[in-house]
């Protein structure tokens, strides 16, 4: 195996730890990777329905070992988890065996969960092939499925035995998912000195100067990106496996974002995108009630505004039910909703409201 570019060194579980490698290697050494991995134990394979129609014949496993699904956060549901378990049970997996997960965030979550709970657990490998789940899900161990009450609301905390992240995927991501991506890489940059890592990359700044790169879809940019913001994460996981404390700190625009995308159902917005719509609200919920500094709401919408997010592109929706679904979000308690508010450049905090103050900001968000 090659040598891996970040270890996530679970402190709490030693165990609990693995390797994340990054390159832009052909997909044959990648499928040789993986059958290294998996030498002389049964496997099933997961991909998204679109990465299999466009590189499933580079990797040639056998169909008999395979399962595709569908795309879209619709997908990620109760019905294709039974799917899932009915087919590792057709090809007798023991726990020995092991699970692929080749896609974006909706197979990472739905494999892994699928791995956490059968036969009480059994290896799984993410091979994250969109940006949004190469910087974020598919590394931290958070599994889960969908349920109408809400999103992710059964799951579980279950670390991959690795995470092979191959840039050539990035190649035919189209402009939607790639922008997507983009909203939480920003957002790594607004809790940068919260991560408690031990080398600062003012990544704020980096991304003000790199608009060009990222329009280009420049590899050893991607890889520079992809590479801070893993290791961000990974200091944080590493910390707080399970979100007890410090961890919370990668929910920033994430209250607001969920409730978005739930009002939508699932359809109108991309996860990163209602999480820009999410840095957005909270940053002005945060002007207004002097947790920040105009200088730094300022610098915050203006590198929004450099990689092409604008408010005024969401349309109008029901604000009481906005709040409503923001009190129901798996981490409010006591019917008060939980934000994480940033408060000067790379830094924020936990802060808990009735949701009576922050209308203003859902209507400099949701433009009628």
């Amino acid at each position: 195996m090659p040598d891996a570019n970040i270890t996530v060194n679970i402190s709490e579980v030693p165990s609990h730890s693995y390797p994340i490698y990054i390159n832009s290697d052909n997909f044959k050494n990648l499928k040789f990777q993986l059958d290294e991995e998996t030498k002389n134990r049964k496997r099933l394979v997961i991909f998204s329905e679109k990465v299999y129609k466009l590189y499933g014949k580079f990797f040639n496993f056998d169909k008999s070992e395979t399962f595709v699904l569908k795309d879209g956060e619709k997908e990620k549901n109760i019905k294709n988890f039974e799917k899932i378990i009915k087919k590792a049970i057709d090809l007798k997996l023991s726990r020995k065996d092991i699970i692929i997960a080749i896609g974006g965030g909706v197979v990472g979550d739905m494999a892994g969960f699928v791995s956490a709970v059968y036969m009480r657990g059994i290896e799984f490998i993410q091979v994250p092939t969109t940006l949004l789940a190469c910087v974020d899900s598919s590394v931290g161990g958070k599994t889960a499925i969908d349920m109408p009450h809400g999103k992710n609301y059964v799951g579980a905390f279950y670390q991959p035995k690795a995470v092979y992240i191959n840039l050539n995927f990035l190649k035919t991501l189209n402009e939607k998912q790639y922008k997507s991506g983009f909203g939480e890489v920003i957002k790594y940059g607004f809790i940068e000195k919260c991560c408690n890592h031990s080398e600062y990359f003012n990544l704020i700044n980096f991304l003000k100067n790199n608009r060009d790169n990222y329009e280009n879809r420049n590899i050893e940019f991607l890889s520079h990106i992809i590479e801070i913001c893993l290791k961000l994460k990974s200091s944080v996981v590493a910390q707080d496996e399970k979100e007890k404390g410090l961890r919370q700190i990668l929910n920033l625009g994430h209250t607001f974002g969920h409730a978005l995308e739930e009002i939508t159902g699932y359809r109108r917005y991309t996860h990163g995108l209602a999480v820009v719509y999410g840095l957005m609200f909270i940053f002005n919920y945060a002007l207004k009630n002097n947790f920040c500094s105009k200088h730094y709401y300022d610098e915050a919408y203006t590198l929004l505004n450099i990689y092409g997010y604008e408010p005024s592109k969401l349309f109008f929706i029901n604000k009481t039910k906005i709040i409503k679904l923001m009190k129901a979000d798996k981490k409010s308690k006591d019917n008060l909703i939980t934000l994480i508010v940033p408060t000067e450049e790379g830094i924020v905090k936990e802060h808990k409201t009735d949701g009576s103050d922050i209308q203003l900001s859902i209507n400099y968000i949701l433009k009628d």
